[in-house]
């Protein structure tokens, strides 16, 4: 099957052609963990999830990371205000992340390495660069790539280069105001003993340098991230893979879009955030992922309550039509629906087709729309063999999707009180028949 991704480094919709064949590499950035999670990091962390689940599904050999990023000014600011440790404000924030990371069932990553467990690489890698006359040690102690050092620095983000310089105010000593910092000389929060005196990495060395660990080829198949990142994030992640390995780090970069609050970029600096955490105590998880894919990966999503409650509404019915699915499937004498399903083969041809072109969840979703109608029609007619078919087929697109759905199992006591209902209507006991009907709709039985 031919897969097609809109590649933001070629701003071009291309083929998909891995570097080894029937396997994958992807490494999408993480959180920085100061805080809890909100909407907007868990937008990517599902996307990208459905990436995971697509390929693994074609078959491929998928090696999934995504990072923690543990050092930040945001992580020692957290720190000292609650008078604690960055290790214990990381470590806190990270766990809270992952109960919220396998509650909206994603997929386990292969690694999820953390910046503060690489710092001698990230030493070894910054030495190279210097090595290589593409970073150099300012007056202060801080280490500093040269962006002049390499060619079409700007080319991922497509940014006015000009009008970046002319705006550069981050007062530090520079040969470019473009130049990025690859190692801050500091007394201040977390540090580490370097060449060039205690301090601690730039944001943007470490996801380089986690990567050319994990993967053997210094260079992988698809790096994902928000939006946001593009500049200078994964900017300055090309130039140091550029300067160090003479490769773009990555063949194909997808970002996903922002989340809107009224009109507004969702951030924690605006202050109109939402935690996730909040969110799911009020909606299922299924709901809150069925949100996030609704609108295509790389738009922005406009996020609001109704939206939610609309969203809750839409998995109250598939769940509802999936357990109609498999109570018919039990009351027919199928009693272990996925033995029997096992070997069925499916064709999820057209869905497949749709998450192939770019992601495409808006068709994908009403596909998924689609098979719910043939499920009800084919219950009707009772058609054993082609519900059971389309029990095969809805379980594959919930894998996929991500959705983690659960069907009633039908104990003894109801097929008894099944039994004891046809055999009441047949001996026409209305009075016996109205009672057990009563109870039956009320399990959904009926």
């Amino acid at each position: 099957m031919n897969i097609f991704f809109y590649n933001s480094l070629t701003k071009k919709r291309e083929l998909f052609k891995s570097i080894k064949k029937n396997k994958v590499s992807i490494y999408v950035c993480g959180p920085t963990v100061y805080d809890h999670l909100h909407i907007g990091n868990l937008r990517p962390i599902v996307v990208f999830d459905v990436l995971h689940r697509f390929f693994n599904y074609l078959k491929y050999k998928v090696t999934f990371v995504s990072n923690f990023t543990d050092i930040d000014d945001k992580i020692i600011n957290k720190a000292s205000i609650e008078k604690k440790t960055e290790k214990e404000i990381a470590d806190f924030y990270i766990k809270e992340a992952q109960k919220i990371i396998k509650k909206i069932n994603c997929l386990k990553t292969d690694f999820s390495p953390r910046v503060t467990n690489y710092i001698d690489k990230i030493i070894i890698f910054i030495q190279k660069l210097i090595e290589n006359n593409n970073a150099y040690v300012n007056n202060d102690g801080n280490v500093l790539f040269d962006v002049k050092t390499i060619n079409n620095y700007g080319e991922l983000s497509n940014i006015n280069i000009e009008k970046l310089i002319k705006n550069n105010d981050d007062n530090i000593e520079k040969k470019n105001n473009l130049d990025f910092v690859l190692w801050k000389k500091t007394n201040a929060g977390i540090q580490w003993d370097s060449p060039w005196g205690r301090g601690r990495p730039g944001w943007h060395t470490e996801c380089c340098v986690m990567i050319n660990d994990l993967f053997s080829n210094k260079k992988i198949d698809i790096h994902g991230g928000g939006f946001d990142l593009k500049f200078p994030h994964h900017e300055n992640e090309i130039a140091q893979n550029k300067a160090a390995y003479k490769n773009k780090l990555a063949n194909y970069w997808l970002h996903n879009g922002f989340i809107m609050i009224k009109n507004n970029k969702m951030s924690k600096s605006l202050k109109n955030f939402i935690f996730v955490k909040d969110l799911m105590k009020k909606y299922d998880s299924n709901s809150i992922r069925l949100l996030l894919l609704q609108t295509h990966y790389r738009s922005p999503l406009s996020f609001d309550e109704e939206k939610l409650i609309l969203s809750k509404e839409q998995i109250k019915k598939i769940t509802s039509t999936y357990n109609k699915l498999a109570i018919f499937l039990q009351k027919n004498n199928i009693d272990n629906i996925e033995k029997k399903i096992k070997n069925i083969k499916t064709s999820l041809e057209q869905f497949l087709l749709f998450l192939a072109d770019d992601l495409n969840m808006s068709l994908s979703l009403s596909y998924l729309y689609g098979v719910l109608k043939k499920i009800n029609l084919n219950i009707k007619n009772r058609n054993l063999n082609k519900c059971l078919c389309l029990f095969k087929e809805i379980t594959d697109i919930f894998y996929i999707l991500g959705f983690k759905i659960n069907y009633y199992h039908i104990t003894k006591e109801d097929k008894k009180m099944l039994k004891d209902f046809e055999n009441a209507r047949k001996d026409k006991n209305f009075v016996q028949s109205d009672k057990l009907r009563k109870k039956l709709i009320k399990k959904e039985l009926l």
